[in-house]
Order: structure tokens, then C-alpha cells, then sequence
């Protein structure tokens, strides 16, 4: 990256290229992570939506059950989309449908034991593999890495 930058700079000085020396190595670490996470959820017989949705209902707490539409919002996919993927993870024994009690027309999204056995299990070995990713980053630099970091993805978060 470094070298990069210098080119640029010696190849254009009129461009002020300081942006590269943050979000270029930024967008190398993404396709790090997501090589990685992926390889971390396959080691489960997970894809990076099917996690997405499990621990969206790992994260709920027990009864580990939500709303399609809750699903829709914490995952940001469309409903027919959601609809798919439930159908997948139920067919899979992760998932399962129960009618909602406040709506008779309505169903609730509950983790399976199996399904809670498999977030957790991927959740583990995710984290594993993301504490690899940092390295020897001492932890208060990991802390003011992820304050700036929330900074610069502020604005986007609030759109």
C-alpha cells in the first residue's frame, strides 16, 4: 500500500491521495474478513446469510425466536428473500415455524436446539478467527481502532 501511495503521489502531486493510506488498506482487511469469516461458517455447513439469521435469533435471547419482519429488519433482505431463507434453515433442522400468539395469521422464527448448537459453535470459531485477524494489537489500539472506526461509519449507519 505504501508503495502504491508513493507512485501516486510522485505521478500525480497535484491529488492529495492521503485517503488511500486508510481506506485502501480498510478495503483490503474486508476482502480478509470476509475470506475468512466465510471459512469460518463453513466449517459449520453455514453461508454468511444463514449465520446472519441465526444469530440475529441467538442474539434475542431465549426463547431465540422472532418475527419474519423482525428478521427483515435486523438482516435488511427483502421479504421473499427471507421467506427463502427460512425455508432453507427450517429444511436444514436449524429453524422452525410457530404460529405467534398474538396473531393468528402470524408465525414466530425459533432456533432449533441444533440451530442454537450451530450459531454458537460458529460464533466461537468466528471470533477465533477475528482475534487471529488483529493479531498482536495491543487491546487499548483495538479500542481506539473501533472509536474511530464507529466514527467514519457513523454517518452511514444513520442513513
Amino acid at each position: 500500500m505504501d508503495r502504491i501511495v508513493a507512485a501516486w503521489r510522485r505521478e500525480r502531486p497535484d491529488l492529495d491521495v492521503s485517503p488511500l493510506t486508510v481506506l485502501s488498506r480498510i478495503s483490503r482487511l474486508a476482502r480478509h474478513l470476509d475470506l475468512a469469516r466465510r471459512s469460518a461458517f463453513a466449517r459449520h455447513g453455514l453461508e454468511t446469510w444463514a449465520f446472519d439469521v441465526l444469530s440475529a435469533l441467538r442474539r434475542e435471547g431465549a426463547p431465540f425466536r422472532l418475527s419474519p419482519g423482525a428478521l427483515l429488519t435486523q438482516t435488511l433482505v427483502t421479504s421473499g428473500t427471507m421467506t427463502n431463507r427460512i425455508d432453507r434453515l427450517a429444511e436444514h433442522g436449524l429453524v422452525e415455524r410457530l404460529p405467534s400468539p398474538d396473531d393468528r395469521r402470524g408465525v414466530l422464527v425459533q432456533l432449533t436446539p441444533a440451530g442454537l448448537r450451530t450459531v454458537d459453535d460458529a460464533m466461537a470459531d468466528l471470533l477465533a478467527v477475528e482475534r487471529e485477524l488483529l493479531g498482536d494489537l495491543p487491546e487499548p489500539d483495538r479500542d481506539r481502532l473501533a472509536e474511530l472506526l464507529r466514527t467514519v461509519v457513523a454517518p452511514f449507519d444513520a442513513s
